[in-house]
């Protein structure tokens, strides 16, 4: 690698503490590559040689059962995924699809592996890395199974209007049928879900949304620093906050 892209992975949160030997044996052998959209870079079940981490594009993490197919999460930049198979040299329990054109570091498992055993404050970075993935997970969980389908879509747009500048319209960053799956619903539920929202001022164009009534939208939806990681709660420092990353929207981890 380049010694501009060096400075750019020594940036990286996950690598804030480590020693400069460490550092250098981690991405000593680490692959810095570009991928174009559709690319399949595991499957279920598949042995994880190489931490994954997102700088640019974006990634969508899929599970199967049966003919079933669901998105457990869409991925931005900067996340890592498949920490905890790399950790525990474990095999994948998700596969991982780019959904755009995508930049892409592969970090060897055994050297981080290394990293961490000689490394305390390297291993400290990771142990952040982890609990952030497992809040988010616990985040994801009580979005799925406290909200009604239409609650659900209501807070994913409050999300993307406090994740693109507050303005009243918002893109959806994917398709809808990614959209969908990621909501836990049906191409056809995820249609009558925005029906619902027209009476909210909700104004669907394409993968444009107008949020015409956000206060009212946001009454709905009533976000909750408990679940949706963009409200943290007033006694929670920033930093903490954004070391979590809500599965939803935004850049984020996804661990497993």
């Amino acid at each position: 690698m380049r010694t501009t892209d060096l400075d750019r992975i020594r940036a990286l949160p996950l690598f804030a503490g480590a020693e400069d030997d460490t550092f250098n044996e981690v991405t000593g052998g680490a692959f810095l590559q570009r991928f174009p959209a559709g690319t399949t870079l595991l499957l279920e079940g598949d042995p994880v040689d190489f931490l994954y981490i997102l700088l640019d594009g974006q990634v969508e993490l899929q599970g199967t059962w049966k003919e079933k197919e669901t998105t457990l999460a869409v991925l931005r930049p900067v996340s890592t995924f498949i920490l905890a198979a790399v950790v525990l040299d474990a095999t994948s329990l998700m596969g991982a699809v780019t959904l755009d054109r995508s930049e892409i570091l592969m970090i060897s498992g055994n050297a981080l592996r290394r990293g961490m055993k000689r490394d305390a404050a390297f291993c400290f970075e990771v142990s952040q890395e982890l609990a952030g993935c497992y809040r988010g997970l616990v985040r994801s969980v009580k979005n799925l199974k406290l909200r009604s389908a239409v609650e659900r879509l209501a807070n994913y747009l409050v999300t993307l209007q406090v994740r693109q500048g507050g303005g009243i319209d918002v893109t959806i960053p994917h398709e809808k049928r990614v959209l969908a799956s990621l909501l836990g619903m049906t191409p056809e539920n995820l249609s009558r879900a925005f029906a619902k929202l027209d009476a909210y001022g909700v104004v669907v164009d394409g993968n444009r949304v107008r949020l015409g009534n956000p206060d009212k939208l946001s009454r709905l939806a009533r976000p909750s620093a408990w679940i949706d990681n963009h409200t943290p709660p007033i006694e929670e420092p920033l930093g903490k906050a954004e070391r979590e990353r809500w599965p939803l929207s935004g850049a984020q981890r996804s661990c497993a």
